[in-house]
């Protein structure tokens, strides 16, 4: 018996020492992760969906999650083609987009409201990218235009 658990014992020491511990601090965390700032996507509807629908909606119609806190309600950004007799203002949505309409006209917000080109800019220094994402971002609005 005192051999059996001789054995026991040292199958188990070292069963213990060929199993390899790491600490590092990689390995361990202190909370939740962080949601990247600039996701990998250049989709227009990935790029519309992470940086836009909290205040437009997912679909554009301006009912965000965040719209109800905001002072000025999201526009139906649906029916932008139908407010300019059935063509979309690719450059003045554009312009909104950018940041490059100044003033700001009050129904896209306070100069708080986030616009995209300077953020994208200070995100991420590759500016051909960063034009990409506007004109996705554009070519979504302009693709779900109500028909």
């Amino acid at each position: 018996m005192n051999a059996s658990r001789g054995i026991s014992a040292l199958l188990c020491l070292i069963g213990l020492t060929a199993v390899p511990v790491r600490l590092s601090s990689v390995d361990q965390t202190t909370g939740p992760q962080r949601p990247p700032l600039i996701i990998p996507s250049l989709s227009g509807m990935d790029l519309f969906a992470f940086y836009c629908a909290s205040c437009h909606g997912r679909d554009g119609k301006g009912n965000g999650p965040t719209a109800p806190a905001l002072n000025v309600k999201p526009p139906d950004l649906t029916t932008l083609a139908a407010r300019n007799l059935g063509t979309f203002p690719k450059a003045w949505v554009e312009s909104f987009v950018t940041g490059n309409r100044e003033p700001l006209p009050a129904a896209h917000g306070s100069k708080d409201m986030p616009v995209w080109g300077p953020i994208f800019r200070a995100l991420d220094p590759n500016d051909a990218a960063n034009r990409v994402r506007i004109e996705n971002i554009v070519g979504h609005i302009e693709s779900i235009q109500a028909k």
